[in-house]
C-alpha cells in the first residue's frame, strides 16, 4: 500500500426524487483495511456536498474504503420515506490506490433506489 500522499476525497449527495441537492444528509467515510475504524463523520451542507474534504490532502492512504450514507433518515425527515424503510444505511464500499489523484464518490438516490460512480 502507498503512504500518505497529496489525494484528496470527496462526495455530494443528490435526491433524485425531487430533483434537488442532499441537504443534511449524514455522511460517514470507513477505512476497511486491515481493521475496519471509522475516518470520518459529517453532514452535507445546501449544495449537498461536504464542506470539507472527507480525506484532505496528506490523509490520503491506499486501500479499502466505505461511505455510509444515512439516507433512510433523509428521507423520513423529509416524509417521503416509505414504512418500512426500503434503503436506510446506503454502503459504498470502494478502492483508492492512486494517492496523487482527486477522488469523487456521489451518491444519487431516491428511497427506493441509488447508483454511484467514480466523478471528478
Amino acid at each position: 500500500m502507498a503512504g500518505n500522499g497529496p489525494g484528496t476525497l470527496s462526495t455530494h449527495v443528490l435526491n433524485t426524487a425531487e430533483g434537488i441537492p442532499g441537504t443534511g444528509v449524514r455522511v460517514e467515510l470507513w477505512r476497511l483495511d486491515p481493521d475496519p475504524a471509522q475516518v470520518t463523520e459529517t453532514l452535507t451542507n445546501e449544495d449537498g456536498r461536504t464542506v470539507d474534504p472527507l480525506l484532505p490532502a496528506g490523509g490520503f492512504r491506499a486501500g479499502r474504503y466505505e461511505l455510509r450514507f444515512h439516507i433512510g433518515a433523509y428521507f423520513t425527515a423529509r416524509g417521503i420515506a416509505p414504512d418500512p424503510l426500503f434503503l436506510d444505511v446506503v454502503a459504498v464500499n470502494f478502492g483508492m490506490a492512486d494517492g496523487v489523484r482527486h477522488y469523487h464518490v456521489p451518491l444519487l438516490c431516491t428511497p427506493w433506489s441509488y447508483s454511484t460512480y467514480r466523478g471528478s
